[in-house]
């Protein structure tokens, strides 16, 4: 079975793509502001800005590290990355963000979208399994509200703005298939 989870957030913003997607791309200090996943991150190999073929360090609040590789880069629409080396039940993890004006102008509607293949194979369905259910978790319940509040709130403010999101978390890929 080719298929990977995949775990996918949407959510409205009221900011403009443009700030959206920059606010995206922020290393240390500015990200651990808006990214509670993140606990150290910089780019390697004497890179000092986003860009493709640029490689990132990660490591997460879990404590788990990866190197990243920027595979798309399309200021203020998307960015794309995959795995170059990360943790080891990881055979393949990749993502891509994409950040496209709302309804609502001065509104960004972005999505967060990740696949990934656990290893080893006699485990996959239920590191898989969990992987969808933590990453999700992490994604729609920590890192989706802090960045709707920290790219529109400037220091003065004392309200949150107001933000409708809605969150999708894809398990069709986990599902037996059906002959």
């Amino acid at each position: 079975n080719g298929t990977v989870p995949v775990v996918e957030a949407v959510i409205t913003v009221p900011v403009p793509p443009a700030l959206a997607f920059a606010v995206s791309q922020t290393t240390a200090p500015v990200r651990y502001r808006w990214d509670p996943f993140v606990r150290r991150q910089h780019f390697v190999d004497g890179a000092s800005r986003p860009g493709k073929g640029v490689r990132t360090y990660t490591r997460s609040k879990h404590g788990l590290t990866m190197v990243s590789e920027y595979v798309s880069f399309a200021p203020p629409t998307n960015v794309g990355m995959k795995m170059v080396r990360g943790p080891w039940f990881f055979e393949m993890f990749a993502g891509g963000w994409r950040f496209a004006p709302a309804d609502t102008p001065g509104h960004t509607v972005a999505t967060w979208r990740y696949n990934f293949r656990c290893r080893p194979g006699f485990l996959r369905p239920v590191l898989e399994r969990v992987g969808v259910w933590l990453l999700g978790r992490d994604i729609c319940c920590e890192v989706l509200p802090a960045a709707t509040a920290a790219p529109a709130a400037s220091p003065g403010d004392a309200q949150a703005p107001s933000v409708h999101a809605h969150f999708v978390l894809r398990l069709q890929n986990l599902r037996p298939k059906e002959d």
